[in-house]
């Protein structure tokens, strides 16, 4: 009796942890967003998309970027200013290369970056 009460808690112990990995990335906020005195660039997952949004109106505006490891090119531009909307653009992000999201502001500086990643 004893042997079959230790497996069944280790068999027990065994599926909620197999519960608690399964729910996991489906509990995590997947989205980005980095931002600057003058706006701010969000990767929506659901989608894959990405929007740019001037938050201080200052004549300038500014302009998200994605670039694409590997290559080294940008592969979307999104810009915004001088309108009460944000700028949005979809792109497809995979699993096989890492990407990277650049903020800039055009009136000059250097650029916020996020950090490197993919779905």
């Amino acid at each position: 009796m004893r042997k079959t009460l230790s497996r069944i808690a280790v068999a027990g112990t065994g599926v909620a942890t197999l519960l608690v990995f399964t729910a996991s990335p489906a509990l995590a906020d997947t989205n980005r967003t980095i931002t600057s005195s003058h706006g701010k660039f969000t990767f929506i997952d659901d989608g894959d998309m990405f929007e740019v949004c001037d938050t201080k109106a200052d004549g300038f505006g500014v302009k998200g970027r994605l670039l694409e490891s590997g290559t080294n090119d940008f592969v979307l531009t999104v810009e915004d200013g001088g309108d009460a909307n944000c700028g949005k653009d979809g792109y497809n992000i995979g699993n096989l290369r890492d990407y990277q999201m650049w903020l800039t502001w055009n009136g000059g500086g250097a650029p916020v970056k996020s950090i490197w990643f993919n779905e």
